[in-house]
């Protein structure tokens, strides 16, 4: 079985990323799985931030390392022509007509079995572009009620000519199947994120320092967590917050931190790959946020055995979370004060935070690589099964092979044409830049 994921760009290091990389390699390891690709469709640098697995192949579409590249190709300066995704739509590498061209070329050509879409737009792209015989999957990185309503309205136009879509969560799966005709319903099933084991085990009795990591956006509500410590730092005065992540509110934090009269004690620490042994240094986990889709962050602190204290809010933590058994939640109205008194009652307990962040580690094996890889394979199953049933194309079934697919311009499976800037690498390798013509 051939598997190809789709990424705007996989040499970033948010949250899809992480997840499709460890999906992909957690793949990859499947004995049934001969092949894992992921194509992204920009190249903003050399190498990726976020290490794959040795067997997954990268195939960047688009070639955006150079100053000036955008003027080499005059369909990268106009719109795309599939649905507007905001996320990359606002962004410094926009979706346009260059890489719908090149998108359309990668999937009607692809050899891969099973295609999987990680954004709206690339969803969007699988349904018009991937041939028939392809198994054609979808994920939801977000939420249904997160999107605007032309995107939601696009994607539940495209979702009934995919095979299935795959939230993180089971509440926002129910939305989706509320929101579709009863015919298309059954497409919508829950495939939570893999979060892997990588070793890094803290000691939350001993440490002092509160841990949070994100995007410094304002649904992740730092202000908050911020705020909260500033209640308690005068209290505890030998304990320390430290946030991991770069956004927006990054200044907005440090005025924050500066007007609370927190500096040396609240550290804004930027970007770090990999988090694990951060986590590993915390007493205590804090997720503040107003919506988290799945909770990546959760699940990464419990492998580590740190106990974390997040907010209830929808989706993700309280379907991860069992309030004061493998964690703490807070419900949101309560906010910065009912986050600065879960803080305090673990920060006044260094048992309880053992206990808590042991209970997280056995939670946190339910997101185990292979579970969460066995899960993807039964759901690519059963669409096979759901075609064989129709009289459809079905998927093969195949191990491991001598005879894998080789690395070609584009990742598409066929040579690259003269000047069409698509390559093929593997994970750390240097292709060819774009032809310039």
């Amino acid at each position: 079985m051939r598997i190809t994921f789709l990424l705007h760009t996989a040499y970033g290091i948010g949250g899809t990323i992480r997840a499709t990389a460890l999906l992909a390699g957690a793949l990859a390891d499947r004995p049934e799985v001969e092949d894992v690709e992921i194509i992204s469709v920009y190249r903003p640098r050399d190498e990726p931030a976020v290490p794959l697995h040795p067997r997954v192949r990268l195939t960047p579409l688009v070639d955006a390392r150079r100053r000036g590249w955008r003027y080499r190709n005059i369909g990268a300066r106009r719109p795309s022509r599939l649905m507007t995704d905001p996320g990359p739509a606002n962004s410094s590498l926009p979706p346009s007509r260059l890489t719908d061209r090149r998108l359309a070329r990668a999937l009607r050509r692809t050899r891969a079995d099973v295609v999987i879409a990680t954004r709206p737009v690339l969803v969007d792209a699988v349904a018009r572009y991937a041939p028939e015989r392809v198994v054609r999957l979808g994920q939801e990185h977000r939420t249904l009620d997160s999107h605007t309503d032309a995107l939601r309205a696009g994607c539940l136009a495209a979702l009934p000519r995919l095979d299935a879509y795959a939230t993180v969560s089971e509440a926002d799966a129910r939305q989706w199947r509320e929101a579709l005709p009863p015919e298309h319903a059954h497409r919508v099933v829950c495939v939570p994120n893999t979060v892997p084991d990588t070793g890094d085990r803290g000691d939350p009795a001993a440490s002092k320092v509160i841990v949070a990591a994100g995007r410094l956006i304002p649904i992740k509500r730092y202000d908050r967590l911020v705020e909260a410590f500033g209640r308690l730092a005068k209290e505890y005065p030998d304990w320390e917050l430290r946030i991991y992540g770069r956004g927006r509110r990054e200044a907005d934090l440090r005025e924050r931190i500066t007007r609370l009269g927190l500096e040396g004690r609240a550290h804004l620490m930027g970007a770090v790959s990999p988090i694990e042994p951060e986590w590993a240094k915390g007493g205590i986990a804090a997720v503040t946020s107003n919506g988290e889709s799945f909770g990546m962050t959760i699940v990464e602190a419990m492998r580590c055995g740190v106990p974390v204290v997040s907010t209830d809010c929808p989706y993700g933590p309280g379907e991860i979370i069992t309030h004061g058994e493998n964690g703490v939640l807070v419900p949101i109205p309560e906010g910065v004060r009912g986050i600065a008194r879960a803080l305090r009652r673990l920060m006044d307990d260094p048992a309880e935070r053992a206990r808590l962040g042991e209970a997280g580690r056995e939670r946190a094996r339910a997101y185990d690589p292979e579970r969460i890889a066995g899960r993807w394979l039964e759901l690519i199953g059963e669409c096979a099964e759901r075609r064989r049933s129709a009289g459809g194309s079905t998927v093969p079934a195949t191990g491991r092979g001598t005879g894998a697919r080789p690395v070609r311009g584009g990742g598409t499976g066929g040579p690259a044409g003269a000047g069409d800037g698509e390559e093929a690498v593997r994970a750390r390798g240097v292709p060819e830049p774009d032809n310039p013509r």
